[in-house]
C-alpha cells in the first residue's frame, strides 16, 4: 500500500499481500470516525505485515504524521513494563511467586509481607493509590520514593479483591528490579537495555532529552467533564466516583498532581519513569514487541515456563472479578490484561496485552503468532474497544481467517527484526 489520499489527509506505509483490509480500515479512521493522527503496525508469524501512519502529528503546526513520529501510549505502557519484568523473570532477578518482602524487607511495612509479585502484577495486593502526594521531584528521587511505596497501607485484604493500579504496581516492580539487577537498574533502565536494545526498538520508558522535539506527536486531550456527557463508553460508577474526594477511585487515577493525564508525556515527566503510563515510541516497535513474545520470544530468550505463564487464565480474586477502582468486571494477569467479554481483543484466551486512555491497544496473540498495536494522537471517550482501534483490529482477525480459508501465497514482507519498519 503506497501513499493514499483521504480528503486532506495521507496516509502512508504498507499492508502485506492478504492484509489489504487492515488498511482500508485505518483510511476509513480518518474518513468516518474523526482520527486526526494516528499509526497501526501488525507483526505475524515473525513478519512486518502492516505498518502505516498518517493524519496530523500537530495540529497547531499542521504538521504530519512522520514514519518514525513517537507517540505517548499512556497505560499501553503496562503491556511494556510486564513483558520488561517477564524478562526480568527469565534472567534469573526473582520469580513471580517470590514475596515482594524477600528482597525488599521494608516493603513488609502494614501486612504486606506475604504479597508475591504475581498478587501485586494482578492488581489484587490493595496498593493501587500512595496517600502521599506524588510529584516529579519525588518520582527522580528513587531511594526516597521506595521509602514511600513502602509505607503505603492496602486499600484491601491482598488477594480479596483486585483494583486498577494505574501507576503503583510498575513503580513497586521496578523497584524491585533495582534490588535484583546486579547493575542497580530501574525498570525503564532495564528495557532499555535488555529488551528494546536487542530488539532494535525505538520505545521509552523515561524519554531521553535528546530526542528531537519535532518527533513526538502532540496529544489532543478532551476535558474531563466530558466523561459525564459519555456514560455510554465510560462506566457510570468510576465516573462518579471520581467526583467524590477521597474515593479510592480518585486516589488511583489521581496520584500525580496532574492537570491532564496529557502531562505525564511532556517534561518534566517525560524523562522520568512512569512504567505504567508514560511510554513514548513508535508503534511499530510496540508491535515489534507483542510479535517477539507471540512467536516464542528466542531473540530475549524467554524461559518458555514464563511465557506459559503469559498464556494461562488468570486467577481471580477471592471476592469476584469486579474492579474496586474502575467499577466494572475486569481480568487481569502478571501486569497484563486477558480478553473477556468487556474487551474481547482477541478470540483467544491466551492473548495477553495493555490498553491505554484514548483509544491505544497492543497485544500478543500466541495461537495465531500475532503481535498488534495501535495508538492516535486524539484521545477518544472509551475504557474500551475504541471504534478506530476495533474497526483495525477485527480487520486483521478478518484477514486471518480469510488466509486460513483460502491458503495463497502472501507475497514477502520487508525481512527485518521486530522494531524496524520497511525496507
Amino acid at each position: 500500500m503506497g501513499p493514499a489520499r483521504v480528503d486532506a489527509t495521507v496516509v502512508e506505509g504498507f499492508t502485506a499481500p492478504g492484509f489489504e483490509a487492515v488498511g482500508d480500515e485505518f483510511a476509513r479512521n480518518f474518513a468516518e470516525r474523526g482520527e486526526l493522527g494516528a499509526a497501526c503496525a501488525v507483526h505475524h508469524r515473525g513478519r512486518l505485515v502492516v505498518d502505516l501512519w498518517g493524519g496530523i502529528r500537530d495540529p497547531t503546526r499542521q504538521a504530519p504524521w512522520e514514519r518514525d513520529t513517537l507517540v505517548h501510549v499512556f497505560s499501553t505502557t503496562k503491556g511494556v513494563a510486564a513483558l520488561t519484568i517477564a524478562t526480568a523473570v527469565s534472567r534469573g532477578l526473582f520469580a513471580y511467586d517470590d514475596r515482594v518482602a524477600a528482597h525488599w524487607p521494608e516493603f513488609a511495612q502494614h501486612g504486606k509481607q506475604d504479597i508475591t509479585l504475581r498478587t501485586l502484577l494482578a492488581f489484587q495486593a490493595g496498593l493501587c493509590a500512595v496517600d502521599q502526594p506524588v510529584d516529579a521531584a519525588l518520582l527522580a528521587d528513587p531511594d526516597r520514593f521506595a521509602a514511600v511505596l513502602a509505607r503505603q497501607k492496602p486499600a484491601w485484604r491482598p488477594g480479596d479483591h483486585h483494583g486498577y493500579h494505574l501507576n503503583t504496581a510498575d513503580w513497586y516492580a521496578s523497584e524491585l528490579i533495582r534490588r535484583t539487577d546486579p547493575k542497580r537498574r530501574t525498570l525503564g533502565r532495564f528495557f532499555a537495555e535488555e529488551v528494546a536494545a536487542p530488539l532494535g526498538l525505538e520505545l521509552y520508558i523515561g524519554t531521553p532529552a535528546a530526542v528531537p522535539e519535532d518527533r513526538f506527536a502532540v496529544i489532543q486531550q478532551f476535558p474531563l467533564t466530558q466523561l459525564a456527557l459519555h456514560l455510554d463508553t465510560m462506566p457510570w460508577g468510576f465516573v462518579l466516583s471520581l467526583a467524590v474526594p477521597g474515593s479510592l477511585a480518585r486516589r488511583t487515577m489521581f496520584n500525580l498532581r496532574l492537570k491532564t493525564p496529557a502531562e505525564m508525556g511532556l517534561p518534566p515527566y517525560r524523562a522520568l519513569e512512569l512504567p505504567g503510563a508514560n511510554g513514548i515510541g513508535q508503534v511499530r516497535g510496540l508491535a515489534g514487541l507483542y510479535g517477539e513474545f507471540a512467536t516464542g520470544a528466542s531473540t530475549l530468550g524467554i524461559d518458555p515456563q514464563v511465557l506459559a505463564d503469559l498464556s494461562r487464565p488468570a486467577t481471580p480474586p477471592r471476592r469476584g472479578r469486579r474492579d474496586k477502582v474502575l467499577k466494572r468486571p475486569m481480568v487481569y494477569s502478571l501486569g497484563l490484561s486477558k480478553p473477556f467479554s468487556g474487551f474481547p481483543f482477541s478470540p483467544s484466551p491466551r492473548a495477553f496485552g495493555a490498553a491505554g486512555t484514548g483509544g491505544s491497544n497492543a497485544f500478543a496473540d500466541p495461537d495465531a503468532e500475532l503481535g498488534f498495536a495501535y495508538a492516535p494522537n486524539r484521545l477518544g471517550l472509551h475504557q474500551f474497544n475504541d471504534p478506530r482501534e476495533r474497526a483495525l483490529r477485527e480487520a486483521t482477525y478478518r484477514c486471518l481467517a480469510a488466509a486460513t480459508r483460502e491458503p495463497h501465497a502472501a507475497g514477502p514482507a520487508p525481512p527485518e527484526g521486530p522494531g524496524g519498519a520497511a525496507r
